[in-house]
This record gives C-alpha cells, structure tokens and sequence, in this order.
C-alpha cells in the first residue's frame, strides 16, 4: 500500500533535529513529507541540507493543525495521487523499529478500517503512556474524551495490558493512519477548530458513515507533547471545552445533542471549578470563556449536522468517576 508520513511542522527546528531521525531510519517503506506552516526559523534550511529526500510542503500562513494538513494533503496528492495510507505524525514524536508493518498489515486485513493509531508513550518516561492518545480513545456516555492508560492527568505504566489490537472510538493526531479515501470523503478536518479535539471529530464522522477505528498494540512510538501548547496551557483548556461542544452538536442524534449539551454546559460549569483548585484561574476562565466561543458559532454547526450511529463508549460521566470516586484507571471505569 502506497504511505506517505506527513508531519506538520511550525518553527519547529529544534524538533525535527531531535526527532526526524528515527522517522528516516525505521519508516523506508514509506514517503515522508513535512506541510510547513510558514515557519520563520531555519526548518527548511535543516531539511533541505540534511534530508534532501525528505518533500517539503511549504504553505503561506500559519494555519494550525486542521486547516494545514487539510492544505498540505491536497498539495501532496497534487504530487502522488496514488497515495493510499496518509500517516499524520506530529513533529515530537519518535518511532521505533518495525512500526510501520503492524499498522499497514492490520489496513489490509479489513477494508472496512478507516483509521489505526499505534501504541504512544511518554518519550521522557517510557514506561509509561502519552497524554495524546495512549493506549486507543474513547468518549464517555456525555462526550468527555479518555484512553486506556490516560483518565484526566492520571498515566499507566505500560505493562503490557493494552499490546492487543482492538476497535476504539478515536485514533490520536499525534499519529493517526488514514486511509486517502476516508479522509477525503470525510473532507478532513474541520477547519472551525484549528487545533485539539479536531481528530475526535473526524473519527466521529467516520463511525457515523459506518467505518472502523482501530488501536494497533504492536506498533509503538513515543511522543513528547506540548511541542506547540503544553499540556498545561489554558490555550489547550479553551480550545477543548469549546471544540468538544461542537463535535456534539455536529455528530449526535438531534434527539440527544441539545439535551446532551445542556447537561455538558452544566457539568462544564462544575468542571471549571475544579480546575480552578487543580490547574489556577486561567483555567478555570478558559472553560468559562470556552461557552462565549461555543456561542458564537452554534448555529454554524447545527447546519453541519450529519449525524449517524453514535457509537461511543458506554462508560458512564468520567469526570464524576474520576474525581469524585477517585477511579484514576481505565480497568476500574464503570
């Protein structure tokens, strides 16, 4: 199957140095390209004179995540159209050995799979899973994302308990494997969000359409995190809360989305206040804040709505499990 790795890089020099090389070394089956969203450090001098292989996207602006491999895409089958797997892999990621075969292997074993995410590490402590994606997503029966090995800030050690292949609900962007077709049929990301949660929404679309998401426990990358927004920026709060209520309108059942998004501006409400003692004020105001941009464009995303079957996970309000009933792991959810 024809891959191409497309790694999305904003003055990201320091990252590529670091990183880059393990993509080169252990992803041969594979055409890398970097989509540079107008960077204006020497990213592309470090490309070009170290990586003369490696294809360079440049695009004019700095378009985010959503909108700037939805652009770098498009220029990238301008060039090969015969591509049939997109690997979306962020800048802070490293690969190991054989990551490729599992995934590609698992593609052509059910056409009907339209998106795999390998198993992601913490690349600063191994042992244990990555933030971004873990062991496969999932969302609770009110639209609050989670994975196997990462509930709120609480990270397994990797023992081993999630090596399996399974169905899940999301596939991480920190690197998600996308058939071209879905991807296109889906129209990619949506632009509205420019970064985080964009990822859940695509792979919501593609439960609805009655395509499948898999985790592939044999392919394993580590990821740093935080490379643009750290995991505790108030920029990353904001733009969560606000884009996770959107994919809720978007893709629920009508009879569910608005009696579902009260509940969830409700217990939004509830969950700012907790970040208030846990994470500080900016925090607490980003999910406040969060509701004034959701406003701004409802109706927007009400006439995008093309929902399906909802598919979601069956695990019941995890912010009450977690920090009420003190249920830190994906084992002890109910």
């Amino acid at each position: 199957m024809k891959t191409a790795i497309a790694i999305l890089n904003w003055n990201g020099r320091n990252l590529l140095e670091e990183f880059l090389p393990s993509v080169v070394e252990h992803s041969t089956e594979a055409d890398i390209y970097v989509i540079d969203n107008a960077s204006t450090d020497s990213s592309l001098e470090f490309i070009s004179s170290n990586y003369p292989n490696i294809k360079i996207i440049q695009l004019d602006d700095n378009y985010g995540y959503a909108i700037g491999y939805n652009k770098g895409i498009q220029k990238i089958l301008a060039l090969d159209s015969s591509i049939e797997i997109f690997c979306l892999l962020n800048s802070d990621v490293k690969v190991s050995q054989n990551w490729l075969a599992p995934i590609l292997n698992l593609f052509q074993t059910d056409s009907s799979i339209a998106a795999i995410q390998p198993k992601i590490l913490d690349y600063k402590n191994p042992s244990k899973f990555e933030y971004a994606g873990a062991g496969g997503g999932f969302i609770d029966n009110y639209g609050f994302p989670f994975c196997r090995g990462r509930v709120f800030w609480t990270l397994e050690e990797d023992k081993g308990q999630f090596n399996d292949t399974t169905q899940v609900f999301w596939a991480s962007g920190a690197c998600m494997f996308i058939r071209t077709k879905d991807f296109l049929e889906q129209q990619g990301f949506d632009e509205g969000f420019f970064a985080h949660m964009e990822e859940i929404d695509l792979c919501w679309r593609l439960n609805n359409a009655g395509r499948k998401i898999y985790y592939c426990g044999e392919s394993t990358v580590y990821h740093l995190g935080g490379g643009t927004l750290k995991n505790n920026s108030a920029r990353k709060t904001y733009l969560n809360f606000r884009n996770s209520l959107w994919m809720l309108v978007k893709n629920l059942p009508a009879w569910k989305a608005f009696p579902f998004v009260f509940l969830r501006l409700s217990l939004d409400g509830i969950t700012g206040i907790v970040f208030l003692f846990y994470e500080g004020f900016p925090h607490f105001w980003a999910v406040i804040d969060s509701h004034f941009g959701f406003y701004k464009r409802l109706f927007h995303y009400m006439n995008l709505r093309k929902p399906g079957i909802s598919g979601y996970s069956d695990k019941k309000l995890i912010p009450f499990q977690y920090f009420i009933q003190k249920r830190k792991f994906y084992k002890d959810l109910k």
